[in-house]
């Protein structure tokens, strides 16, 4: 019989801030979104306090000051590492893998229960996690996937689990099932919840026992499966490897408006540069690129203004040179003076491996042809920039940056710069 867990960290950004900082250790933690907006992670003491997802600072900020609640802004090179750590760290101990997100991932149990008890096994993962990277997780596990999302809710929710839930057993399924509420089911959204419990269906228990053929009818084939997981069916199996990716998008709200075209090529370079990287590190070329700028759609004082604009190139790229060239044309296309923009972005997409696109046959060979020793000069670069020693970056992306997005409560790279090393005296 097939057996999954999910491993989920809890309130992981909120747990990796607080990670060099043993004086936090129970002291209530927030973490904000871009731009220091909103609040998007929370610690389970800040949860305590009734502070709610998705708040804007602004609307919390005495209530933050009175609890003396910690303030920080998203620190994305720290919470990558310590996902990366996470992930090794699980990879060790289960037969396969899947990563589901930066705080989540799949196990293949399969057998495992031929040499240990699955519970104990949970134990295991749970208390491995948090002795080689310091944070805590909760483990559900189960015969499908959708169960084992469930099971690892039940572990977060109930402390008498102590982080750690088995539902293998059919009894164990149903009990469960009859707790849970509709909206908890994994790929049960608000829409489909309220179309659902206007039928009547309230529990997880109560989708469970509906004819799947039915379901499909009626609602669709995804939903259809849930059904069928729910009752121990496994219809969504392992994937060891994630699907290649269809389009790259790199876009970031401005830290300060921008007002002029100087400032905004140096955006748009900088989204240029990563989103390049990313087609690399996936091993693919992009034909087509697009480029977005638009002001802010909540300020009804400012005139609103958005616009793209996209091109094909003859041959497939990942050649940051060349998509910085089309970039920056495209980009003038569309530019307006006179607008405060909020946030611009690039897209990559129609993706070729090296080797699969069609050559061209009448065509001379123009600007955005590949040029010599591009391959290298891209390896080379990522290879610098992932050693941590230090940036190469293309003239156009700037120096200064004063448009990045705000980040006043940035907490140090603990991980990913020497220069920022914790020190013990």
């Amino acid at each position: 019989m097939t057996t999954f867990a999910l491993v989920d960290c809890n309130n992981f950004y909120a747990s990796c801030e607080k990670l060099f900082r043993p004086d936090l250790r129970h002291v209530p933690l927030v973490v904000l979104s871009n731009n220091d907006g909103c609040i998007v992670a929370r610690s389970k003491e800040a949860k305590a306090l009734g502070i709610k997802m998705g708040v804007p600072l602004h609307q919390v900020k005495d209530q933050l000051a009175y609890h003396n609640v910690a303030v920080f802004s998203s620190n994305y090179a720290l919470y990558g590492d310590i996902s990366n750590r996470v992930m090794e760290t699980l990879a060790a101990l289960a037969p396969a893998i899947e990563i589901y997100s930066i705080d989540e991932a799949f196990l293949d149990l399969t057998g495992v229960s031929n040499c240990m008890n699955l519970t104990e096994f949970g134990f295991q993962v749970k208390n491995t996690v948090q002795k080689n990277v310091g944070i805590g997780v909760g483990v559900g596990i189960a015969p499908t996937k959708t169960l084992a999302k469930l099971a690892n809710h039940a572990a977060k929710q109930y402390p008498a689990t102590q982080g750690v839930v088995d539902l293998t057993a059919k009894a164990r399924q149903e009990k469960l099932l009859k707790l849970m509420p509709l909206k908890e089911v994994w790929g049960v959204g608000r829409k489909l919840c309220t179309r659902l419990q206007a039928q009547g269906i309230e529990t997880a228990w109560d989708l469970a026992n509906q004819n799947p053929k039915t379901i499909r009818q009626k609602y669709s084939v995804v939903l259809e499966r849930t059904v069928r997981e729910l009752n121990g069916e496994s219809c969504l199996s392992l994937e060891e490897i994630a699907p290649p990716k269809q389009q790259i998008v790199c876009s970031r709200s401005f830290g300060t408006r921008i007002t002029q075209l100087s400032d905004m090529q140096e955006a748009v370079a900088n989204h240029v540069a990563r989103g390049a990287a990313k087609l690399r590190h996936e091993q693919q070329r992009c034909k087509h690129i697009s480029v977005f700028i638009h002001t802010s759609a909540y300020n009804p004082k400012e005139p609103h203004y958005s616009n793209h604009a996209s091109f094909q190139l003859p041959s497939p790229t990942n050649d940051t040179r060349i998509l910085l060239t089309v970039a920056n044309r495209l980009l003038k296309h569309i530019w307006q003076d006179g607008f405060n923009y909020a946030r611009a972005g690039i897209m990559l997409s129609d993706f070729y491996p090296k080797g699969m696109e069609q050559a061209l046959l009448f065509e001379s060979p123009s600007t955005f042809e590949s040029r010599p020793k591009s391959a290298e000069l891209m390896q080379l670069i990522d290879k610098l920039n992932q050693s941590k020693i230090g940036q190469i970056f293309f003239a156009r992306q700037g120096i200064e940056n004063n448009w990045k997005m705000k980040r006043q409560r940035l907490s140090p790279s603990y991980t990913t710069d020497w220069k920022q090393l914790p020190w013990v005296r």
